[in-house]
């Protein structure tokens, strides 16, 4: 009689031996498949940035260096957080900063139409 419980248990050692075999395949293919890597700050933007709000956030960084990491990094953790839910356009940016204390100069250009061709101020008097 001693035998059917030794089968017993030898049944329940295989069991347990391929369970265990199956949980470490699994294991060996999660750690196989490739991790979803986390966005960087640039790909969060640009999918808030419409417009001319890289123009103004590029100005920004060439003109406050120390200062302009940070504030991108305050963006996009409230655009994480879920704070920041509509597009941000150039004007609203360039709005935003000023209030910070960061007057973005931008660079700026008077044109007109004339006989269906785009033309400078300064072009305008060069003629004349």
């Amino acid at each position: 009689m001693a035998e059917p419980v030794d089968d017993e248990l030898e049944r329940l050692k295989r069991r347990r031996l391929l369970e265990l075999q199956r949980r470490m395949q699994r294991e060996e293919q999660a750690e196989e498949e490739p991790q979803p890597r986390e966005k960087t700050p640039d790909e969060i933007l640009s999918g808030y940035l419409v417009g001319r709000a890289w123009e103004v956030l590029r100005a920004a960084r060439a003109q406050f260096p120390q200062v302009m990491p940070k504030v991108e990094e305050a963006i996009v953790e409230a655009i994480r957080a879920g704070r920041v839910r509509e597009r941000i356009d150039g004007e609203s940016l360039f709005q935003f900063l000023r209030q910070l204390g960061l007057p973005v100069r931008l660079q700026t250009s008077i044109r007109y139409k004339e006989h269906g061709e785009l033309k400078t101020i300064g072009q305008r008097l060069k003629e004349k």
